[in-house]
C-alpha cells in the first residue's frame, strides 16, 4: 500500500484546512486509516482514525469537535477537515493504514504503512 498525504499549508488561527490521504496498491487490505502529527521535538501523536468498513471514527481529545475524518472508498481517499485551528496544531501530519484490528490503533505502533507527511503551520 502506498499513501500520499497532501493539502497542508499555512493557515491563520481560527481558520480551516483539509488534508487528503490517497492510497494505492493493495488497499483492500486496509482495516483502518489514521492521521497522526509530529511537532518539532515531540513524539508522533494520534489525531484521528476511521474504520474502512463502516466509517466509525475515533479522535484524540485535543481535536475532538474541531477536526473531522471522513472517507471516500471509491477514490481510496481519506480526508481530515481541520476547523478552528490553533498554533498548537502546527506539525507535520501523516496518514497511515493498519491492515488488521489490534490494541495499538491509538498509537503509531499499530500501523503498517505510512505516507510522507504534509506540513501544517498555524500562525497566531
Amino acid at each position: 500500500v502506498q499513501l500520499q498525504a497532501f493539502g497542508g499549508g499555512l493557515v491563520q488561527a481560527g481558520g480551516s484546512l483539509r488534508l487528503s490521504c490517497a492510497a494505492s496498491g493493495q488497499t483492500f487490505t486496509t482495516y483502518t486509516v489514521g492521521w497522526f502529527r509530529q511537532a518539532p521535538g515531540k513524539e508522533r501523536e494520534f489525531v484521528a482514525r476511521i474504520r474502512r468498513s463502516d466509517g466509525r471514527t475515533y479522535y484524540a481529545d485535543s481535536v475532538k469537535g474541531r477536526f473531522t475524518i471522513s472517507r471516500e472508498n471509491a477514490k481510496n481517499t481519506v480526508y481530515l477537515q481541520m476547523n478552528s485551528v490553533a498554533p498548537e496544531d502546527t506539525a507535520v501530519y501523516y496518514c497511515a493504514t493498519a491492515t488488521r484490528l489490534n490494541n495499538y490503533l491509538g498509537s503509531a505502533g499499530g500501523y503498517d504503512y505510512w505516507g510522507q507527511g504534509t506540513q501544517v503551520t498555524v500562525s497566531s
